[in-house]
């Protein structure tokens, strides 16, 4: 498929973006379908300012999606597209598209991806980011028991509520390389989807449709040729520059969901009639209203601060996402209240409350990032 000419601007990539998802909702494009529309418009590859090595130029450290693009593209998405759709491009954008371009180029000589990341950045491939184990909490990644070894290396182990996985082309795992509980340990390793041993189990039902989300069993699995992708022992240390990014996006896609609730909800209650005016009219709802305005105040002024020297630090994001899921869920489920019955309508304000407790999951679980919070406490208090 032929790449467009990607935007030059902010302007202009919204503007592209908003485009894809209208066309992408006329035509009811399924994730792969969409992830293909925006790759072929170049609005993956224009995330980032830089290019990575298989574009023939730019630092492959410095492949970072940069956090107006993202904002950009997750609220164009997520205002006309399922939830479901919106989280099987945000995983890719934010966390399998920068690490791939990082490690495919970090090694003279490792070809293990080769062809890989233009295919994932033209939308041509999905890549599956494997990372929680079913063997270990979802917060403790030094726990996981997915494990490669062998020449040719093989993967085995079983990984859970992989977004993309019931239909992706290949899965980057995280796994580990050596038995000891240490920080380098681990390695990343890409496996085709279809490779001996692979059984993908859907799982998710009805909160998620069309996210891909599935258990993934690794049954001495056969690494795509030659194998593992990065340096060795790096595994953890890739994943933990990288996390970053994601919790940045699930921050800036919750600002979204919320932005645009309170924008539905303000409109419910000033259309709904009550007594001799409407809801709105009442200062008890106008005041539950604001509660949340000052809620999604919080979040923008959040979002700008982790951002406001570039992409945000570790301790940065860290903070961002503890105080995401909890600012979101508020918000949600007061307007959801706000809205009565209205809300368990399909498609209704209950079922996107249940969605979005994924951003006070996804990229860590809010207490376990609190509790290790502060030991960033200098980098956080520093002027």
């Amino acid at each position: 498929m032929t790449t467009r000419q990607a935007p030059q601007t902010l302007v202009s990539y919204r503007s592209a973006v908003a485009e894809a998802a209208a066309e992408a909702a006329d035509a009811g494009l399924d994730a792969r379908g969409l992830w293909r529309s925006l790759g072929s418009r170049g609005l993956v590859a224009a995330l980032s300012s830089d290019r990575p090595p298989a574009f023939g130029r730019g630092d492959p450290h410095s492949w970072v999606p940069e956090p107006g693009r993202l904002a950009a593209l997750l609220e164009e998405l997520d205002a006309r597209l399922p939830v479901g759709l919106v989280l099987s491009v945000c995983v890719q954008a934010a966390s399998v598209v920068p690490l791939l371009a990082e490690t495919l180029g970090r090694d003279a000589g490792n070809t293990a991806g080769d062809g890989l990341l233009d295919a994932a950045l033209r939308g041509d491939a999905v890549v599956a980011f494997a990372v929680t184990d079913a063997a270990s909490a979802g917060s403790d990644v030094m726990g996981a028991r997915t494990a490669v070894a062998g020449d040719p290396p093989a993967v085995t182990g079983t990984k859970q509520w992989i977004t993309n996985a019931a239909h992706c082309d290949h899965f980057l795992v995280l796994a580990r390389r050596r038995a000891a509980r240490h920080f380098t340990s681990f390695g990343w390793v890409v496996v085709p989807a279809r490779a001996d041993g692979v059984t993908v189990r859907p799982v998710g039902g009805q909160v998620f449709p069309g996210a891909g989300l599935a258990d993934v069993d690794f049954a001495s699995a056969r690494a795509r040729e030659p194998g593992l992708v990065g340096p060795s022992g790096r595994g953890l240390a890739l994943f933990a520059r990288h996390v970053a990014t994601e919790r940045l996006a699930g921050a800036l896609w919750s600002r979204a969901v919320c932005r645009r609730v309170l924008a539905g909800t303000r409109e419910w209650l000033t259309g709904r009639p009550s007594g001799d005016g409407t809801l709105w009219d009442d200062a008890a709802i106008r005041q539950r209203f604001a509660a949340c305005l000052v809620e999604f105040a919080r979040l923008d002024a959040l979002c700008g601060w982790a951002t406001s020297e570039g992409p945000p630090t570790p301790a940065r994001a860290m903070a961002l996402k503890a105080a995401v899921g909890e600012g979101t869920l508020r918000v949600l489920r007061e307007c959801a209240d706000l809205r009565g019955a209205d809300a368990f309508r399909d498609g209704g304000l209950a079922l996107l409350s249940a969605q979005a407790a994924m951003f006070a999951v996804a990229g860590g679980a809010t207490g376990a990032l609190l509790t290790g919070l502060a030991d960033h406490a200098d980098d956080l208090l520093r002027p």
